[in-house]
């Protein structure tokens, strides 16, 4: 079993190798939480996330023959970017096996890192397996992403931090994949402070660990907006660890992760990916649970491909009521189209997307629906945007 001394010797071994990132806390999401909300900023690290940690503490420890022969480690992409860029740093061959699905930003971001790229089946178990065989046809180190005791020493030491810097924190709310973070830093806080509570999170599309510990059959399923914690088999180390140490296991909606990323993004100015945005999806999901507590979340990364983060952001504006989707129907007369924008407009909101329908309509024929999508301030505006149409003459209504 790993021991606090094994993760304040990584912290030692770490010391001047990446960033000491801080942990502050944040008087907004406080207010919206009912928490006393600590954010630690693991996606300022160099390569945008807390893995950086295990895999330096993993490479620091091999030894001159395992360096001359390189190593290889199967990732969505954050353990891929920590493993080539302290590769690189230490000058050592580094092979990544990723799975297709994987975000062009996290290939191209391990690319630059210098690492040879292998993409190659759809699930991390699937790269797992061909990353397994390549490391035995070349001889290759394999650094696993969570199931090894150097690893999750590693990532135990963001709980060295958070305490060292907030010693009073109540609980420690953790994103749960492969389970490397959470049994690591469960093992560091449990030793400091043994009456802390520490709070998994994983979501309803990937329940392993979840399942695992609480002897649950949840079915998984097949894609999750937080892939760097879409993990088909959880470690037998971490498992260990988390049924002996971790509180409690909670499951969050893609939902959810979506709505604390954009208020991560609006309130702190932070990007964070799916899995950095788990933390706090929870605290929004179980406010009763945390309220009133000192709770530490950590924004375990900030690798999300640009795609993606516009799409949650549209949808975010959905959600909020500040892009809303309305038909207004009324005759098919020279002049109506004006009539309807201006009065839009004269209502203070601003019209993305404008499409006239004539023939897909049960309307008279003589009459026409305008569907539009327009930017508002949000519900309340939207409402005072149809009563003016309706004012207007002319009938509309959301979509």
């Amino acid at each position: 079993m790993i021991q606090l001394s094994n993760i304040q010797t990584a912290a030692a071994r770490l010391q001047g190798q990446l960033l000491r990132t801080p942990c502050v806390a944040s008087r907004t999401l406080s207010d919206i939480t009912g928490a006393q909300v600590f954010l630690k900023f693991e996606n300022l690290q160099f390569t945008a996330s807390f893995k950086e940690r295990g895999a330096c503490n993993k490479l620091a420890q091999l030894s001159a023959a395992e360096r001359q022969r390189g190593v290889i480690a199967m990732s969505a992409g954050n353990h891929a970017q920590g493993v080539a860029y302290h590769a690189q740093r230490l000058g050592l061959r580094a092979v990544i096996v990723m799975p297709r699905f994987t975000p062009g930003v996290k290939v191209e971001r391990t690319r630059g890192f210098g690492a040879e790229i292998v993409l190659h089946g759809d699930t991390l178990d699937e790269a797992r397996v061909h990353a397994l065989a390549l490391a035995e046809q070349q001889q290759l180190i394999f650094v696993h992403p969570y199931d090894d005791a150097d690893i999750v020493a590693g990532q135990g030491t963001v709980a060295l931090e958070m305490l060292q810097e907030v010693p009073e924190l109540d609980t420690l709310v953790v994103a749960v994949g492969g389970g490397g973070l959470i049994a690591g830093m469960a093992t560091a806080a449990k030793a400091i402070k043994p009456e802390i509570e520490i709070i998994g999170v994983q979501t309803v599309r990937f329940p392993t660990m979840f399942n695992a510990i609480k002897g649950t059959h949840l079915p998984l399923g097949s894609s999750s907006i937080a892939e760097g914690i879409a993990v088909g088999t959880p470690g037998k180390i971490p498992q260990a660890i988390i049924a002996r140490m971790v509180n409690d296991l909670v499951l969050v909606d893609e939902g959810d992760i979506e709505q604390a990323i954009v208020m991560l993004l609006e309130v702190e100015k932070t990007l964070v990916e799916g899995a950095g945005a788990a933390g706090l999806a929870a605290l929004l999901k179980y406010p009763d649970k945390f309220k009133g507590k000192r709770v530490g979340l950590v924004l375990s990364g900030g690798n999300i491909d640009p795609l993606l983060l516009a799409a949650i952001i549209e949808r975010g504006m959905v959600r909020a009521g500040r892009l809303a989707r309305i038909r207004v129907s009324a005759r098919d007369i020279p002049g109506t189209l004006a009539k309807i924008t201006a009065t839009v407009a004269e209502a203070g909101a601003n019209i993305n997307e404008v499409h006239h329908q004539r023939a897909f309509t049960t309307l008279a024929a003589q009459n026409a629906e305008v569907e539009l999508v327009i930017q508002t301030r949000g519900p309340q505006h939207v409402a005072e945007v149809l009563a003016q149409l309706q004012q207007a003459g002319l009938q509309a209504g959301l979509i």
